[in-house]
């Protein structure tokens, strides 16, 4: 699909992905409109960061994806859906697992409802590489059993499964895009990535982290976005589930050490229990096979191996070493 002359919805827009999805489509020229959370401050969340010509350039549209009639408004003369909204923190999911079904399960088919209804040519779904659980086999391709080990888990195997439902039912045009652990610039200082880089920026000798020896497949935030952007073009990806992921896993205990190493300061890892997710939900492993995602969209990850991953984390390191980023992360606390 050439998505020229296409008017683009991103749902979850104001997000760490989302923000920086729309600021490209809207480099590369295309008509997009941003769909961000509502609120009473009036906050596009991250795009309020972007450059000027670019919010310029942004049709946003402030509502709830759990509300099926502003979703149904949001989407009105609209071309192409790429589905980013959604509740991702795994920890938050354990005490308030009903908010994951309503955003997660109950959005998604808002907006599926309203694609079917208004003869939307292509919706692209975000899932997440955490509804493989801990990895059967590896290097994990799309036909790996799903395991909802967490009720964040769960709720996106859930929401994927509405999705293609409506793909096998009604055709309506859907493509699963399943990214594996993004990092990057923007990203809530939750994740494992942001939270060392702050608490070693801020001068903590002591880093406080969960379990060290579950290994992640990390894909910088510029292959991520380039993989929507491939999903979104393919029409052989109609109908498919596609992973984006690096190709290569590191264990976050080794995570620790090679970004002291690259911020040339010396640490100590101290285990924080209360960031240790329950045993029999920790994903202990997960390296994604992209073969699918070159082979329907000739989409490749460009942070490959272990150089491509040191490059991706000095450009984090900078971004969140920066004073007025930095200012704003409080790494003395937990974030859930």
């Amino acid at each position: 699909m050439n998505l020229q002359n296409k008017k683009i919805l991103v749902t979850g827009a104001d997000g760490f992905i989302g923000s920086q999805l729309t600021e490209t489509l809207v480099k590369n020229g295309f008509d997009v409109r941003a769909f961000v959370l509502y609120n009473a401050f009036n906050s596009w969340g991250w795009l309020d960061h972007s450059d000027q010509h670019i919010r310029d350039s942004l049709d946003v549209f402030a509502g709830d994806i759990r509300d099926p009639h502003g979703v149904l408004k949001a989407m009105q003369h609209c071309d192409v859906v790429l589905h980013l909204a959604a509740l991702i923190g795994i920890p938050y999911s354990y005490h308030s697992p009903d908010t994951y079904v309503d955003t997660n399960i109950k959005g998604t088919l808002n907006l599926l409802q309203a694609a079917r209804h208004l003869n939307i040519s292509k919706f692209v779904h975000t899932s997440t590489s955490e509804v493989y659980g801990t990895a059967k086999f590896i290097p994990i391709h799309e036909e790996h059993p799903l395991q909802g080990q967490s009720p964040y888990a769960a709720s996106k195997i859930g929401a994927d499964q509405m999705a293609m439902a409506f793909h096998q039912s009604f055709q309506t045009p859907v493509s699963i895009i399943r990214p594996f652990n993004t990092y990057g610039p923007r990203q809530s200082a939750r994740a494992v990535i942001p939270t060392i880089i702050s608490q070693i920026a801020n001068g903590q000798e002591e880093i406080k982290l969960g379990a060290l020896t579950p290994t992640r497949d990390f894909n910088f935030i510029d292959d991520t976005v380039s993989g929507f952007i491939a999903v979104a073009e393919s029409d052989a990806s109609l109908g498919q589930v596609i992973n984006i992921g690096s190709g290569f896993a590191i264990s976050v205990g080794d995570t620790a050490m090679l970004l002291s190493q690259l911020m040339a300061k010396k640490i100590n890892i101290i285990n924080d229990t209360q960031r240790i997710r329950p045993a029999d939900s920790e994903v202990k492993q997960l390296l994604a096979d992209n073969g699918k995602a070159k082979k329907l969209t000739d989409w490749a990850p460009h942070y490959r191996g272990i150089e491509g991953l040191k490059n991706g984390f000095k450009k984090t390191i900078d971004w969140f070493t920066d004073p007025s980023n930095l200012a704003n992360v409080k790494s003395h606390l937990y974030n859930v």
